[in-house]
């Protein structure tokens, strides 16, 4: 495969007969003109099916394509807007989830052998909202052992659309992938400890951490339950408030998912963001960072000025501290999690001593004492109660993703191999996973070696429609967004 380069001019509308562009277009035009009529679902469908046996086996996105069930209900959904039933911005429009979120009667391996059979009876509570709001399912996303950092032996890694020597993230990297490569509209993810942000950086996507219990985690394998959030992502902020729209609320399945009112993400997009506060803690966000990285989060800032925000000093106390504790208290989780399978059936999962490898935080989480996690759960509190404070005088916090730019695939493999900078390398997205905080995550430009850069911009527990309305703002002044690899 050879490099991909940016492309500086937006998508072209999409006209599936002789547009070879319909697949970067963004979820809510093309919902628009199936609205409109002006192409039909299966013809989407079918064209995005294409692409995908043209294009997936050089990126590696899916996990398993469901080409019958996604044209039964892309048929289905035809007939339901030709009789005048139409279920809103998501119906007929083709999306795909990780492979870690169960579908009934289709395969979900989470990325391993010991799931390599497993088979669901049921669709998790998102699978059946999504179906309920008229998405077509494409197929089943890849993704990292167990979803953790590495992907298992057997699998081979998706590889970034925009150059194939550079991490595709994790460990959502197949949803990652997928959108960045035009083989779907939108996908869903999971972030335990940056699972949906690494890999919408890595990619050039938009992509949400809703607040920990907006979203059902029933019909998904854990990872650490009470870590594991479900979210979308997408080429833009409406595109994934427009799937987060339909997949957030109460579950009686998943006592965890809260009784929060779910507004229409998209209602509110054309107001102003002028009147609001961005909280920015420079030595947080620049300590140990990279010029360019650095230099993107600068930019940003114009733009945020440009569009009438205004940029507040923070100090956004214990962050640095909570991301040490992530570790053993995630591996204590996992631990929970995978106890039918390991150590008993140790010798299926990527060795112990590989670096990132899900069994070797498993055996870290053996580790800890009940005292050493009920002093770290403390700590978590304390951390989330000193956010939530800090958020009093601030709508929103600006953040980088990662401390340095896109990682090559050597850089990835290093880093790995040190678990003192691996931990290190997490230190700006651990935190809202251990706080629960809602977090957007969207392009910010490219590095001097043409890959995407991507910030997160934090929000108040069950705000995701101010960060929806703030990174639509933001997007509606920029570009980056609409940029894709050449394939």
């Amino acid at each position: 495969m050879t490099t991909s380069h940016a492309t500086n001019e937006p998508p072209a509308g999409p006209a599936v007969s002789g547009d070879s562009e319909v697949h970067y277009a963004g979820l809510l035009e093309v919902a628009a003109r199936i609205r409109d009529r002006e192409l039909t679902p299966v013809e989407l469908t079918e064209a995005l099916l294409a692409r995908i046996e043209q294009i997936d086996p050089t990126v590696g996105g899916y996990a398993t394509v469901t080409a019958d069930t996604a044209i039964t209900q892309a048929r289905t959904a035809e007939a339901d807007m030709q009789a005048g039933r139409y279920r809103g911005p998501l119906h007929g429009v083709p999306i795909a989830v990780k492979d870690n979120i169960f579908t009934a009667g289709v395969v979900t391996a989470a990325g391993s052998t010991i799931h390599s059979d497993h088979v669901p009876s049921y669709d998790s509570t998102v699978v059946q909202r999504l179906a309920e709001a008229g998405a077509i399912l494409l197929g089943k996303l890849q993704l990292t052992e167990g979803a953790f950092a590495e992907h298992h032996s057997s699998v081979t890694p998706p590889r970034n659309p925009w150059n194939p020597g550079y991490w595709s993230g994790a460990s959502s990297s197949g949803s990652g992938v997928a959108v960045a490569a035009g083989l779907g509209f939108g996908a869903l993810g999971t972030d335990t400890g940056g699972s949906i942000r690494y890999p919408s950086a890595a990619n050039g996507v938009t992509g949400i951490k809703p607040t920990w219990g907006r979203v059902s985690r029933h019909g998904v394998f854990a990872l650490a339950a009470s870590l594991d959030h479900v979210g979308p992502m997408a080429r833009s902020a409406a595109d994934a408030g427009a799937i987060l729209g339909a997949i957030a609320g109460a579950d009686p399945r998943d006592p965890t998912a809260q009784a929060v009112p779910v507004p229409d993400y998209l209602a509110g997009l054309d107001a102003s963001v002028g009147d609001l506060r961005v909280g920015v803690d420079r030595s947080y966000n620049e300590t140990g960072v990279d010029s360019e990285t650095i230099r993107m989060l600068d930019e940003v800032v114009a733009v945020l000025r440009h569009m009438g925000v205004t940029i507040v000093e923070v100090t956004l106390a214990g962050a640095t501290a909570i991301n040490a504790l992530w570790p053993r208290y995630a591996g204590v989780e996992t631990a929970l999690a995978h106890h039918e399978t390991f150590p008993s059936r140790a010798s299926e999962y990527n060795p112990v001593d590989t670096p990132g490898s899900i069994a070797g935080l498993i055996a870290l989480g053996h580790t800890v004492s009940g005292t050493e996690l009920m002093r770290a759960h403390h700590q978590r509190l304390a951390f989330t109660s000193g956010l939530t404070h800090t958020m009093r005088d601030v709508d929103v916090l600006l953040v980088p993703v990662q401390p340095t730019t896109s990682l090559t695939l050597a850089q990835k493999d290093s880093l790995y191999a040190d678990a003192e900078a691996l931990t290190d390398f997490l230190r700006f997205v651990t935190p809202f996973d251990m706080s629960g905080n809602p977090t957007i995550t969207l392009p910010g430009g490219f590095g001097e070696d043409g890959m995407p850069l991507g910030f997160q911009f934090a929000g108040r527990a069950f705000d995701e429609e101010l960060l929806i309305r703030l990174g639509d703002a933001y997007q509606r002044e920029t570009d980056w967004h609409l940029r894709h690899p050449e394939l």
